[in-house]
């Protein structure tokens, strides 16, 4: 019995564990369920998820209290942080399939907001339900729409060109082939250029005319196959591509940057709406240059070599013929070594790409979303624009979708906003046929000028100079490699003769004059405007023998008179700069004219409108008589007499001269009366354009300082 008892004992106590064991382990579970409860409670958003994952066919809808909660819920975290990309696939195939319902399909797609990146293969499984061809027609146009809004957060984009043939057989939907056209647009590469695709679309367009979409996708399918598509295209094409997808736009800008995320949203690649400026009243959005990245799956079979991988120009040199270009054409401007790699392939598919880039970007951000003056918008907007000056200057040649959008926003700007950066652009326009300019350029600058202060008209006379100086030097190297007809464009196949070029030039150095003449007669002849005036003319006055172009014009009297009258030195010492080349100039045209060396002859006006200017200048500087009869200022002897100024008629000689009177009391002072020693005197005190004006119209001049043509000479 011991024994037995002993064995009980020992039985005894083992249960006695067991028991304390077994409560544990209950205790565990169910503090694990707590824990998972309270996990829910805490994040209803991850449960919403997962419920609607496991929604399926046939599923009530009307009435579900469950499903409407849940879609709730998401919405709310969609609109307010975005969605990440596993949420992204569940909500899509959600939409797609239908299970929800089609009120909820569109529903889903509205919200549909990317807080980072959109999967690949989330795009590749909707395009396969579109295939399926269950949806409504408004809600494939939906789904197109969205993927054309997210395009470039997809994260790569190599498997969604693999499936480029089932995406172009829906061409043939009426309703879908506008968004479709935008789709292969921005998916074309040269391998997807066949045929049997540009007779489809072909045929497509002898049905329905010729719509902008259709026109700029074969305009890329010309430039990859040019043997394909023998269709002549219109050199400027309008924008093609409309944007019908803002709402979407500001939502996911909006969260993007909430976020603060790395990825950027490209703006400009759901194109433009139907301009309502009074109804919108939006802040920039986005202007940021975004990233270099891949088109390609970094486990893609292609040899190819990434730009963002590029850390030399030796690398670049070695790999030239295997560089891939990025998915977002845009960050090419943030790379030097992508914008060299840019000049010297001359892609023309990447130079069309990166213009539909640009021309986007600036009609969203400036056309239909003014800046509201805050500092950080303005700041960003003037970086964008920075970057754009820099890579034309870079690549020196403008791009035609810059020069678009400033021909619309001449006629929106007040000549405040972005001032330097657009007038630097303005500058960059590339030469232009004459019919065309007083349309485009010169009656919104016109406005602008005439309503706008001094400052401002300084500006502008000095972007058109600038403007002149650089259609000049693209003439002159035109010339120099023997080409009559002139390219406007490097990548552009117009051309212009050489007397539509010369009528070009003669319309801006005219449009100039008229707004240099009537600005110093507003502004009193502001010293500024005079100046900034004259270094015009000084680009005019040498365009035959710096440019080799046979055109000379000569400044209007509203021009010249006020210099040759200045009270500032500086600007009367230029206009014996400009008079002294314009001799120049016009003797040897008469000299080439005479040995018959050249095609185009120098108006007769010219030589005359030339022979009276030099003969009121040196009338009034050289022999004491600024008014002499028969000249554009002759006054009236008798109400000159009423002025009761001592020896009116030397009053503007070098002695006299409102700008020359300081030095002649200076030299008085120091040394006597002797002329000699005063023109010496005068001419050494840097009056280089005086000094050669007098010598040669003269043959007086100083004997240390006299130059012509920077070759010293001797006084005769």
């Amino acid at each position: 019995m011991a024994d037995l008892s002993n064995l009980a004992g020992l039985v005894s106590e083992p249960s006695g564990e067991i028991d304390s064991s077994v409560s544990s382990v209950s205790n565990r579970s169910l503090r694990l369920a707590e824990k998972e409860k309270r996990k829910g409670v805490a994040d209803p958003f991850g449960l919403a998820v997962k419920y609607l994952s496991r929604v399926e066919a046939g599923t009530v809808v009307r009435g579900n209290d469950e499903l409407e909660r849940n879609m709730v819920r998401v919405e709310t975290v969609a609109l307010s942080k975005g969605l990440p990309p596993e949420v992204i696939t569940v909500l899509l195939d959600l939409a797609l399939s239908l299970n929800a319902g089609t009120a909820n399909c569109t529903r889903v797609l509205k919200f549909l907001l990317p807080a980072t990146v959109v999967p690949q293969e989330a795009i590749v499984k909707g395009v396969s339900w579109l295939c399926v061809g269950k949806m409504p027609m408004n809600a494939q146009v939906l789904f197109v729409r969205w993927v054309l809004t997210v395009f470039d957060l997809i994260d790569c984009k190599d498997d969604l060109r693999s499936i480029y043939g089932f995406i172009f057989s829906f061409v043939t939907e009426e309703n879908l082939f506008p968004f479709i056209c935008h789709l292969l647009y921005l998916l074309t590469m040269r391998e997807h250029v066949h045929p049997y695709r540009v007779r489809k679309l072909l045929d497509i367009q002898a049905k329905m005319g010729r719509q902008p979409y259709l026109t700029q996708l074969l305009a890329l399918y010309k430039v990859f196959r040019p043997d394909l598509v023998t269709l002549s295209l219109p050199s400027r094409v309008r924008t093609g591509f409309k944007n019908h997808n803002s709402t979407w736009k500001v939502a996911l800008c909006a969260v993007q940057r909430k976020n603060k995320s790395a990825v950027l949203v490209d703006q400009s690649l759901s194109l433009d709406v139907k301009e309502k400026p009074s109804s919108r009243k939006r802040k920039l959005h986005h202007l940021a240059i975004p990233p270099l990245s891949s088109a390609f799956d970094s486990n893609s079979n292609k040899k190819v070599f990434r730009l963002q991988e590029l850390r030399s120009f030796k690398e670049l040199l070695e790999n030239i013929h295997n560089i891939e270009l990025p998915a977002q054409m845009g960050s090419l401007l943030g790379s030097a070594l992508a914008l060299h790699y840019l000049d010297c392939v001359q892609d023309e598919s990447a130079f069309l790409r990166l213009n539909f880039w640009l021309g986007h970007s600036l009609q969203e951000e400036f056309l239909l979303c003014p800046v509201d003056g805050s500092s950080d918008n303005t700041s960003e907007a003037w970086r964008f624009l920075s970057t754009i000056l820099f890579t034309q200057q870079f690549l020196q040649e403008g791009f035609s979708s810059t020069e678009s959008f400033l021909y619309k926003f001449l006629r929106v700007w007040d000549g405040c906003l972005l001032r330097p950066q657009i007038l630097d652009l303005l500058s960059d326009i590339p030469l232009m046929p004459s019919f065309y300019m007083h349309k485009l350029l010169f009656e919104p600058l016109k406005q602008l000028y005439f309503t706008s202060t001094v400052f401002f008209k300084c500006s502008v006379i000095e972007c058109l100079n600038s403007m002149l100086v650089k259609w000049l030097t693209w003439h002159s190297v035109s010339a120099s490699e023997g080409g009559l007809d002139i390219s406007l464009n490097s990548n552009s196949t117009i051309t212009m003769t050489l007397s539509g070029f010369m009528d070009s030039v003669m319309e801006l150095v005219r449009f100039v004059g008229l707004l240099a003449s009537e600005g110093l007669r507003l502004e009193n002849c502001h010293v500024l405007l005079l100046n900034q005036t004259l270094a015009f003319y000084e680009t005019v006055c040498d365009m035959f023998l710096k440019y080799s172009l046979p055109l000379i014009i000569m400044p209007p009297a509203g021009v010249f008179y006020p210099a040759l009258f200045a009270t500032d030195s500086i600007s009367v010492d230029r206009l014996g700069y400009i008079m002294f080349r314009y001799r120049k100039n016009l003797t040897l045209a008469k000299k080439q004219e005479q040995q018959r060396e050249q095609t185009f002859h120098i108006s007769r006006n010219t030589y005359k409108e030339f022979n009276r200017n030099l003969q009121a200048m040196v009338n009034s500087m050289w022999n004491s008589w600024w008014c002499s009869p028969g000249s554009d200022i002759e006054i009236d002897k008798d109400l000159i007499a009423l002025s009761k100024v001592a020896e009116p008629w030397c009053r503007f000689d070098l002695i006299h001269h409102p700008a020359l009177f300081s030095y002649a009391i200076e030299f008085h002072q120091r040394t006597g009366k002797y002329w000699n020693w005063y023109m010496e005197f005068l001419f050494n005190q840097g009056f280089d354009g005086l000094n050669n004006f007098i010598q040669t119209n003269t043959g007086h001049g100083s004997t240390l300082n006299s130059q012509e043509d920077g070759q010293p000479k001797s006084q005769p």
